[in-house]
């Protein structure tokens, strides 16, 4: 896997460190790929498992490496901060028309992945950092060539492991199965590749 290897939809580790360098010159890809394993920044990944960061990742960096340099705070309160604004974006939302210009969505776009189940609205019609994030990748993935069909497919798979993970009560619990799914399929898609090729 090669670091710099450009990403349609988002950018490469390399070119995250390329933007970061110019105000923090002791940046390296070892430092961005630690910060994203503290769970600081969280980029999407390709179906070959490559990086690819979003515009608001970049800035949750740029803040983190901020904090780091010039408050000397430990990771541990900057996770604290990122959360509580993560969770004030997320109990307030975001409004419509701010979800198609930080996604680059079109309106029509937008209605038909609703109508596909693929986003969901919360009270008020209002979108969350989740629906922001879950809009830039399927861009993403459209742009490489997925279909509706694949990802209301998808969808439907989310779904199932939705319910099995709602009959475990532990909140822990279920954020820790959520994640072991995630690498479980991915796991399990790179053994399939595997194997037909």
């Amino acid at each position: 896997m090669t670091a710099g290897r450009p990403q349609r939809g988002g950018l490469s580790i390399g070119a995250v460190l390329s933007q970061l360098r110019p105000e923090f010159p002791e940046v390296t890809i070892s430092k961005i790929r630690f910060l994203e394993a503290e769970g600081l920044v969280r980029p999407a990944r390709t179906a070959s498992g490559y990086r690819q960061f979003s515009v608001a990742d970049v800035e949750r960096l740029r803040f983190v490496l901020s904090a780091q340099r010039d408050r000397y705070l430990p990771l541990k309160v900057i996770r604290e901060q990122l959360d509580a604004a993560t969770d004030f974006a997320v109990s307030t939302g975001v409004s419509r028309i701010d979800l198609l210009s930080q996604t680059g969505i079109s309106a029509e776009q937008l209605s038909q992945l609703e109508r596909d189940g693929l986003l969901r609205p919360g009270p008020g019609g209002r979108f969350t950092t989740d629906d922001i994030a879950t809009l830039r990748t399927i861009r993403t993935m459209t742009g490489l060539g997925v279909e509706r069909e694949h990802l209301r497919a998808v969808r439907a798979a989310a779904d199932h492991e939705v319910v099995l993970l709602k009959s475990f009560s532990d909140p822990e619990t279920v954020r820790e199965l959520t994640d072991l799914f995630t690498s479980l399929h991915t796991l399990l898609v790179r053994a399939g590749l595997r194997q037909s090729s």
